[in-house]
């Protein structure tokens, strides 16, 4: 069956990270979530403050937690930077500059009022111009959002004195492993994305060679 008019699709994976079809991003969250590709972003302005953001309290999964900055997933096809730049731009009505691949293999299941999020989420950095720029948030998507210094949040983070997303707590612990400074945090090699983001695929999920 076609998708429907500018429904939103996610690219299903195997755990080898190779694409196997397609879901509707509205159907595909729920007790038995198949694993699919996503991607996590941590946006720092210039004074090397971080983004914190609250998931609203209307989404289907995990509504109202403290997380990342922001979290999405790629359309079949899109390379994952830009889907980066088009959720934050959506979600938080910012331009990201600087995007790196940080933790390109970082994956997690978690599970909340019974319903699970199953993904391989490669986690990249970004920054935002400015000293704790305006955020103009997708009500529909984010409660609250909050400028923290780093070296503070995630100590607090490793600590439990700030709950956050299960997923945010695992990429910080890997994070702090890179080194103290966000800014000197090394490039990730691309060849290590799961497959299904370095080879493009069409809207019923194949795979296609590069164009």
């Amino acid at each position: 069956m076609a998708p429907a008019p500018h429904e939103e699709l996610v690219v299903l994976v195997s755990p080898e990270g190779r694409a196997i079809g397609t879901a509707a991003k509205a159907t595909v969250h729920h007790a038995d979530t198949p694993l699919h590709l996503a991607f996590s972003v941590y946006l720092f302005d210039d004074a090397g403050s971080f983004l914190l953001t609250q998931r609203a309290l209307g989404k289907a999964t995990f509504p109202g937690v403290w997380t990342n900055s922001a979290c999405g997933h790629p359309a079949p096809g899109e390379p994952v930077e830009d889907a980066v730049r088009r959720r934050a731009r959506d979600e938080l009505g910012l331009e990201v500059h600087d995007l790196r691949l940080v933790l390109p293999r970082f994956s997690y299941r978690a599970e909340m009022d019974g319903v699970v999020e199953w993904e391989l989420c490669p986690v990249l950095v970004g920054r935002v111009p400015g000293v704790a720029p305006d955020v103009s948030p997708a009500p529909s998507e984010v409660e609250a959002t909050e400028w923290v210094r780093w070296s503070e949040f995630a100590p607090d983070v490793r600590s439990g004195r700030r709950e956050v997303s299960s997923w945010c707590s695992e990429q910080v612990a890997q994070l702090e492993a890179l080194g103290a400074d966000p800014g000197a945090w090394p490039a990730a090699d691309p060849g290590d994305l799961p497959p299904a983001m370095t080879t493009r695929t069409g809207s019923d999920g194949l795979r296609r060679g590069r164009a």
